[in-house]
């Protein structure tokens, strides 16, 4: 359970009220293809690269032995994914507990093997280099 919290004090962006329908702005194209890469290494069983490929505030939060844990604990029950779907996107400049900068909220309707019916949250964020990078995953 321990590794569970930790999961899900570098997952903070659980469900933020305001999503809006997802949108077609350069802005969330881009931070979604971020997202859907950066699910891909998770699906592939790479969770150190996964940490690796994240946003410095992300690797700053957690380090990345407690991140494999967490993520063997929180995913690996799940089996295979099996379909995921952008369900909901969300620009935002300010969430809770992260400092200033862009962001954006991405739901995700999955399906995996041993759970049929999941949502992720990936929340990218633009770094400094322009490029938008995960600072935040969870699994509902």
């Amino acid at each position: 359970m321990r590794y569970r919290s930790v999961f899900v004090l570098v997952c903070f962006l659980a469900l933020l009220p305001g999503l809006s329908g997802a949108q077609s702005s350069e802005k969330e194209t881009a931070a979604v293809a971020a997202a859907e890469k950066w699910l891909s290494t998770v699906d592939g069983g790479n969770y150190e690269q996964s940490w690796r490929e994240a946003a410095e505030y992300f690797k700053n939060a957690v380090s990345k032995d407690k991140w494999v844990q967490s993520l063997t604990a929180g995913r690996n029950p799940l089996g295979k994914i099996l379909s995921r779907n952008v369900s909901r996107t969300s620009c935002n400049t300010s969430l809770p507990g992260a400092p200033d900068g862009e962001y954006v909220v991405i739901q995700f309707q999955s399906s995996f093997e041993n759970k049929a019916a999941a949502t992720e949250t990936v929340t990218p964020m633009k770094e400094k280099d322009g490029g938008w990078r995960v600072s935040g995953y969870f699994i509902q």
